[in-house]
Formats: structure tokens, C-alpha cells, sequence
């Protein structure tokens, strides 16, 4: 059986209250007493009872993550990430997938509360601003991805526009003038297809060169290698492509073609997932800061489980890098 508080107090000479002060982080307590305290606590090996704590808080200590596809690997690394900044605050993760269905988006955002967590992290496909506007749940909730800006809540992603366009810019610095895109969608008026493909064009029309764009229903390898079977009619001598698993299935069809990475076509990427750097050429990508994205995100839910009052919705930026590698710079 582990020590109690009344253990901690009989040994450091001070009383059961004071000990549970120090235990809570509460500021009124001298330097010495609380030295003191924490002496005993490391003597007996304390371990607080958190189910107490947050029960007596109103809290559970659990949060939840609702991401579209958990097999794709970039939300699988993402997951990580969030379970890690969680755990520095003693905090369990619940981790939901929605498909990226308007349903279960809906169920998850009403009915967060009766599964007693304290707070959401949702990455939207589906959901509105109007929709998200009227929601009668009102458990703390951070926005991630390029869904949903300047919303009802906070929401932290990375600069899409600018970072599409950073990647096009390396491809064009390499001298490469007939460069496609591969990755826009029909049915996404909103989201991170759009902004990628605003940032691909941005960079092209600097430069004042045309563009061949490619279009997908979803961001898996099979897509990319269909689209970039239809691309090879068009010859260009450079893709980018709007996720890394496009980039994966568009290398397999130029390879399989007969041409070469990047002699004849130059590949890149975003996500920067691990399978990327394992592949044959290595990928050239847009890394996001998959860290600090979780880290911001499970910082603001905390303000807004703290219940910080007079703070209106953050929109926050990550970082990121681009990591060229032997598809567009060979060996």
C-alpha cells in the first residue's frame, strides 16, 4: 500500500492540509516548508491518486481525439504526437475515427459530454462552421486540419497555402518547367485541396509557367498511381503531390513505366510519413511539425478546460520544413 498524505505530514513535521497543498501546486506555502514536503514525498515514493483529484475537480484527466482515417499514416504519427503532450499532463487519450462522415462528425461534437471527457481535439472533413456554431455541447474543443478557419473554437494546422507553394518553388529551382499537380478534389470546396492547389498555382504563375492538374476522390497510394498513369500523357518532368501516399502510388506507376526518379520526373510530397524515407528514390516532402501541432493543440485545450474566461478563438501556426531528398535530387 502506498503512502498517504498523513504519512508525508507525520514525517516532514507539518500538517495533513499543508502536504495536500503542496501536492496541489498551491502557492501559499513557504520555500522551506514546502522543501520540506517535497523531501518526504520523494522519501515514501508518493504517488497521488489523480481518479481523486479529478474527481473532486469535476474532471476525468481523459480527452478525446476524433481523426478522419487512423490507417492513414500521417494521423497515426499525429496520434502519437497528441498522446505524448497528454501524457506531461497525466492525461489519457480516447482516440475516435469519423471516416470523415458529416454523422459521426455530429456525434461526436454532441455527444462528447456523456462519455465524460474532458475535452475534444477534432480534425473535421465534413462539419461547417454553421454547424459547429450551433452545438449544444459544450465540452472545451480544438480544431486541427484545414476544415474549419477563424471559427467558433481554436484550431492550430500549418500555413498550406505557403508550403504548397514552397514545395512547387523547390521543384521550379531545379529547373523542372512542366510540373503538375496531383491531389485536387471535386467534392472539397473547402479543406486542404484547395489551399494546396492555390499555393502549386501561386508558384507557377510567379514563375509564369502552365499547369497540368490531376484529380482524386482520396488521399491513398492507389489514387496517386491511377492519376499519375493519366498524367503521363501530359509528360511532365515534375509532380507534386498533395500527400505523401499519392506521391508513393504516383513513383510506383512512373517506375513501372520504364522512367526515371527524378531523371525524367521529379517527385514531392507533403506529410513527411515515415514510409517516405524508407522508399526507392527516398521522397522529397513538406514536413509539418507534427509535434508542435499536437503540443499547441493540447495546450490550448488545456486554457480551455482551465476555463480561461474573455479569450476568443486562437488561430495558431506550426511549422514546417522541406526535407529534399533523392526524388528530386537523385543520389
Amino acid at each position: 500500500m502506498g503512502a498517504s498524505l498523513r504519512d508525508i505530514a507525520r514525517l516532514a513535521g507539518v500538517s495533513v492540509k499543508t502536504v495536500s497543498n503542496v501536492v496541489n501546486g498551491y502557492a501559499h506555502v513557504s520555500p522551506a516548508t514546502r522543501a520540506k514536503v517535497e523531501h518526504a514525498l520523494s522519501q515514501l515514493d508518493y504517488r497521488p491518486n489523480l481518479s481523486a483529484r479529478n474527481l473532486r475537480q469535476g474532471r476525468t484527466g481523459v480527452i478525446a481525439l476524433a481523426l478522419p482515417e487512423l490507417d492513414a499514416p500521417y494521423f497515426a504519427e499525429l496520434s502519437r504526437f497528441v498522446i505524448e503532450a497528454a501524457a506531461e499532463l497525466r492525461w489519457l487519450v480516447v482516440i475516435e475515427q469519423t471516416d470523415g462522415s458529416l454523422e459521426r462528425e455530429r456525434q461526436i461534437l454532441d455527444g462528447v459530454r456523456d462519455h465524460r471527457v474532458d475535452g475534444l481535439i477534432l480534425s473535421p472533413v465534413a462539419i461547417g462552421v454553421d454547424e459547429l456554431a450551433a452545438r449544444t455541447d459544450d465540452t472545451a474543443l480544438v480544431l486541427l486540419g484545414e476544415r474549419i478557419h477563424d471559427g467558433p473554437a481554436d484550431h492550430v494546422a500549418i500555413d498550406n497555402v505557403r508550403a504548397a507553394r514552397d514545395v512547387t518553388e523547390h521543384l521550379i529551382g531545379l529547373g523542372r518547367t512542366r510540373i503538375a499537380a496531383l491531389g485536387a478534389q471535386d467534392n472539397s470546396a473547402s479543406g486542404t485541396a484547395p489551399l494546396r492547389l492555390a499555393g502549386y498555382r501561386q508558384a507557377l504563375a510567379a514563375h509564369g509557367l502552365p499547369e497540368t492538374v490531376a484529380k482524386v476522390e482520396r488521399y491513398r497510394r492507389h489514387e496517386g498511381a491511377a492519376a499519375m498513369a493519366a498524367l503521363l500523357e501530359h509528360r511532365p518532368d515534375a509532380v507534386f503531390c498533395f500527400n505523401d501516399l499519392l506521391a508513393l502510388g504516383a513513383m510506383r506507376t512512373i517506375l513501372s513505366a520504364g522512367l526515371r526518379v527524378p531523371e525524367d520526373i521529379a517527385l514531392a510530397g507533403l506529410d513527411d510519413i515515415e514510409d517516405g524515407r524508407y522508399s526507392t528514390p527516398t521522397l522529397t516532402t513538406l514536413a509539418p511539425d507534427k509535434a508542435e501541432l499536437a503540443r499547441i493543440a493540447v495546450d490550448l485545450l488545456k486554457r480551455r478546460i482551465d476555463g480561461l474566461p474573455g479569450h476568443p478563438p486562437q488561430e495558431t501556426r506550426a511549422g514546417y520544413r522541406l526535407m529534399a531528398r533523392e526524388s528530386t535530387l537523385g543520389r
